[in-house]
């Protein structure tokens, strides 16, 4: 029978536990599973951001002392940013330890160690599902916190920019050329890039918007002249190619609220370098300091009176659109409101 005291095994350890809560899985969210953003980890709690233009970008990190980064026109400007700290609680009371015995080939560790996995799992679906939301605010700019109000980073204010009025698609007007939409809309993308090509155009669409926009007569057209007609027997949800952009249905909500609005889509460029980032710093254990970040973090501690063990997991994110004019908001109807 399992005691208390195993949580003493180095198995529980920092180290150990950061493999444990970092080792790869199924990734949640269309946004993620897209692999539109590029991590990467940080030493430092404080991100320096670079502002060239519309362009922002990383700064590398210096050891102290060392020669900084050049900035060699006055147009630029380094802004600092603080990742945000998303901490994640949980318990392990004795009870669920002691009742533990060994069976089969699993040893007492093995399954106290799979009822910390399991724990840690949980925990950190919570904060897949966080970095989702906060990834979609990267797309629009604007990243709230979990309250739904709060704003914690608004990209266009920090960085002077203005955001743009979303493009009007006018999917309610029977006789609107969609196809002519999309040049309108690649063609703004194409200008916010600049210099800078992508290799494609992908929108991510609410739930008005997608239903507006499957049925308009332009589409469904188009659609039906495609090897693809085939699927409207099937899931109307499918992503399809139209007007040089991919299409999808963007699902992510959470009680309820969707992370894009009903009547909105948002189309964003894909195959360019750093154009979405998601920056970890590191965690507020003593161990962890001056390290390089790591996407997560989890760690084990007593409870008062041996009554079992607290844990924590965390994250410590940037998530920024370097280019955040690149990424264009529609509205599905002919009035924006």
């Amino acid at each position: 029978m399992a005691e208390i005291s195993i949580f003493e095994d180095e198995a529980f350890g920092v180290a150990a536990l950061l493999t444990v809560i970092n080792e790869d899985h199924v990734v949640p969210g269309q946004i993620a599973a897209a692999n539109l953003f590029e991590e990467r980890g940080v030493p430092s709690t404080v991100i320096q951001i670079e502002k060239d233009g519309t362009t922002l970008q990383l700064v590398s990190a210096k050891p102290r002392g060392a020669t900084g980064q050049a900035v060699i026109a006055d147009k630029r400007q380094l802004i600092p940013f603080n990742a945000v700290h998303l901490p994640q609680v949980f318990q392990i009371l004795a009870d669920e330890i002691q009742g533990i015995r060994a069976v089969g080939s699993m040893t007492e560790l093995q399954q106290v160690q799979a009822v910390v996995a399991a724990r840690i799992e949980k925990v950190r679906r919570q904060l897949d599902l966080t970095h989702e939301y906060q990834r979609i605010g990267a797309l629009k700019g604007l990243i709230i916190d979990a309250d739904g109000e709060t704003p914690l980073l608004d990209i266009y204010q920090r960085f002077g920019l203005e955001r743009p009025d979303p493009i009007p698609m006018e999917l309610d007007e029977a006789d609107t050329d969609v196809s002519v939409k999309c040049v309108e809309v690649l063609d703004q993308q194409e200008d916010a890039l600049g210099s800078v090509t992508s290799s494609g155009a992908r929108a991510y669409c609410g739930r008005t918007f997608w239903a507006d926009l499957i049925k308009h007569k332009n589409v469904r057209e188009t659609y039906l002249a495609s090897e693809a007609a085939a699927a409207l027997r099937g899931d109307r949800r499918k992503g399809f190619e139209y007007g040089g952009i991919y299409w999808e249905r963007y699902r992510g909500k959470h009680s309820g609220v969707p992370f894009v609005a009903d009547d909105r889509a948002y189309v964003v460029p894909e195959g360019v370098p750093e154009l979405f980032i998601s920056v970890f710093a590191p965690a507020d254990y003593m161990e962890t300091v001056n390290t390089e970040g790591l996407p997560y973090y989890s760690k084990l501690e007593p409870m008062k009176f041996g009554k079992g063990v607290e844990g924590e997991a965390q994250s410590n994110p940037l998530h920024l659109c370097t280019r955040p004019l690149s990424v264009i908001e529609l509205v599905s109807g002919s009035v924006v409101e």
